[in-house]
């Protein structure tokens, strides 16, 4: 284990060319999310499919599950440089169906594409951090992770706004390839060096185990997720059971031990996190949903509140950052339970500007600033925490962990969400019915979250 010292900084020379490559390839799918998240009502309405409009997010969420695990066990065994070169090619496949798509089973699959593709090189850019970074800088790294979030947020969701206003929504999944162009070019040769350096793991039966279990998972969480949408007829509640039961293996095989009972150390801190991941998602899933659709605002204006969100994040990033080098990592438990805290008054006050009348743009801006903030402070640190388990040659491993709670919990909350809505207009309840009852449940899990934050385990400070 690398020595702490405080005084290296993430753009100090050894770890400068490798800080950017991360920085720019994040800054990528930030672009590709952001600008979906926007469009998305948009896209719902242009091809007759809002009964669909969960998928449009699950599909991505859930392959990129099967993307985590396959190429979190290929890191081990092949490096990372030439699962970085997958990951690519894969998400830019993703990315020319999605632009071509010509009706919602197309599309559907393009955003399956691009989730395994984003899945895959996430997982590659967490690997890179536990193998290169030593402790002391993983939060100031994680945070220049978020920071990654910046300039997609500024822009992102508000030309993508704009684009679907007034061309069409498919010229932002072609405005996304330059980006990739960009980002391939500058961290091809970075991660060629990393995978030289570091490649020393090996593969095991357990990571074949881990992708089946992965498929199976995704599987069983889309025939959940399908049924409920068929609520209530017969049909849905076969689908939906027989889903669930699929579901419990691998969910037992792919969460850390005891992560179903909340066990503390690293399971209640992949709980906790997923629980909130889950919840923000969602809850800027069915916010742009509730703006454009309930509330009668433009996609761009729209896309301008989450941006509040996406910078809000950033900036809690930066600061849990600088608060976690003054104390040595001991306040990391602290931070988690104060950002979750911050996303329970943002959830609960959204909900509040969806159900009142008027637009209510000032507090729904609010709203996504306390809940952005909420999750900058929690997000980095979590996965500081989590990284503090890793162990010598299981870097994928732990990495795959995080990515498939990021993946898993979202495409779970957000599906819900989306037969929420299905159900609720099945019962003549209208659209802005189901969109409360979607964010309401959103609100259970960060509740939920924050319980699970009392069962983290105080680690050791910086560097022992």
């Amino acid at each position: 284990m690398r020595i702490s010292n405080n005084k290296i900084g993430i753009f100090d020379a050894q770890y400068r060319a490798l800080t950017i490559g991360i920085i720019l390839a994040v800054t990528t799918v930030a672009f590709e999310g952001l600008g979906v998240t926007t469009i998305a009502p948009k896209v719902a309405q242009s091809l007759n499919a809002i009964h669909y409009y969960g998928w449009i997010f699950s599909a991505f969420l859930l392959s990129q599950i099967i993307g985590t695990m396959v190429i979190g066990q290929q890191i081990d065994k092949n490096g990372v440089y030439k699962s970085f070169v997958v990951s690519i090619l894969i998400f830019v496949t993703g990315i020319i169906i999605a632009a071509t798509s010509f009706n919602i089973y197309m599309l559907i699959g393009g955003r399956a594409f691009q989730g395994f593709g984003a899945g895959a090189l996430l997982t590659c850019v967490y690997s890179s951090i536990t193998l290169s970074y030593p402790d002391s800088l993983r939060t100031k790294i994680l945070a220049a992770f978020s920071s990654a979030y910046i300039l997609p947020a500024l822009i992102g969701p508000y030309i993508a706004g704009f684009l679907a206003e007034n061309l069409s929504w498919k010229f932002v999944f072609w405005l996304v390839l330059p980006f990739i162009v960009l980002s391939v070019c500058l961290t091809l040769p970075l991660f060629r060096k990393l995978q030289a350096e570091n490649n020393n793991a090996s593969s095991t039966k357990r990571g074949t185990y881990k992708e089946i279990y992965a498929i199976l998972l995704t599987l069983g969480t889309g025939l959940l997720l399908a049924g409920l949408g068929f609520l209530p007829s017969w049909k849905g509640i076969v689908i939906s059971i027989a889903g669930g039961f699929i579901m419990i293996q691998p969910l037992r095989k792919l969460l850390p031990e005891g992560a179903l009972v909340v066990k503390k150390g690293l399971s209640a801190t992949i709980v906790t996190r997923g629980l909130f991941v889950a919840c923000y998602y969602a809850v800027e899933t069915y916010v742009v949903l509730a703006l454009t659709n309930v509330k009668g605002l433009s996609a761009d204006v729209a896309g301008l509140i989450v941006a509040a969100g996406a910078i809000s994040w950033s900036i809690a990033a930066w600061l849990q950052s600088k608060l976690d080098e003054q104390d040595h990592g001991r306040g990391r438990r602290q931070r988690v339970m104060i950002g979750v805290a911050f996303m329970i008054v943002g959830v609960a006050l959204v909900i509040t500007v969806i159900g009142i009348s008027g637009n209510g743009i000032v507090l729904a801006v609010f709203s996504q600033i306390l809940t952005g903030f909420g999750i900058g402070l929690a997000h980095p640190t979590t996965g500081a925490i989590a990284l503090q388990h890793a162990e010598d040659g299981d870097a994928g491993s732990i990495s795959a962990n995080i990515q498939f709670i990021d993946a898993f919990s979202p495409a779970l909350s957000i599906g819900l969400g989306g037969a929420l809505i299905t159900v609720s207009e099945s019962f003549g309840w209208g659209v802005m019915t189901g969109i409360l009852l979607a964010l309401s449940i959103q609100l259970f899990f960060v509740i939920l979250s924050f319980l699970a934050t009392f069962r983290i385990a105080k680690k050791a400070s910086l560097g022992r």
